[in-house]
């Protein structure tokens, strides 16, 4: 921890700005973890209700499913896949940003080692006693900023892997309702359908 400090108190403008940044992309990878997985499992419930509602011929999904409030009253094909393209679009929201921290993290942490490196090389320059003793724990601080920014990258690839598989289960729960109310011809009403049996 004290390499840490010693990075950030001694360090240029360059070696501060790389750790804000890499901070930061930490803070995103983390709020968008927690908040994506709340609303996915939410979401995944709802919509695995209105699934058994269906299943078990009730006269209507559930309210509160994406379905329900996409295709308002009548259910069409056409209006089924523009659901299923919103649904789908929806569920992998900021899969994306996950996806650039996690790749982008590793490489500013780099650009931040080598800064502080050819910072430390052109200060050595001018230094009559430029020993190992001397270069050693100059080198071990500009390799901060790469730790850094491993520590940064794995967390992200980690909560994009789960949230892409948190997405996928969720809209294989939606893909099923739509194959359901697809089977409905638009002239028939869920009331006179048959009872579908598990």
């Amino acid at each position: 921890m004290d390499i840490f400090f010693t990075y950030l108190t001694q360090g240029g403008f360059i070696s501060t700005l790389v750790l804000v940044w890499l901070s930061a992309y930490f803070i995103i990878t983390i709020w968008i973890y927690v908040s994506r997985t709340l609303t996915l499992a939410s979401w995944e419930r709802t919509e695995k209700a209105s699934l058994e509602s269906l299943l078990k011929g009730v006269a209507k999904i559930k309210k509160n499913s994406i379905l329900s409030k996409c295709i308002g009253g009548a259910s069409s094909n056409s209006k089924l896949a523009v659901c299923k393209a919103f649904a789908q679009k929806k569920a992998t929201a900021y899969l994306s940003v996950l996806s650039v921290i996690s790749s982008t993290a590793p490489f500013i942490g780099l650009f931040g080692t080598i800064i502080s490196i050819l910072d430390t090389f052109s200060q050595l320059g001018g230094s009559s006693t430029a020993s190992l003793s001397v270069i050693a724990p100059a080198i071990s601080e500009a390799l901060v900023a790469t730790a850094a920014g491993i520590f940064v990258a794995v967390p992200a690839y980690s909560a994009h892997i789960f949230l892409k598989r948190k997405a996928y289960e969720l809209l294989n729960v939606i893909e099923s309702e739509v194959e359901l109310l697809a089977t409905v011809s638009p002239n028939e009403s869920f009331e006179s359908r048959k009872k579908y049996e598990l």
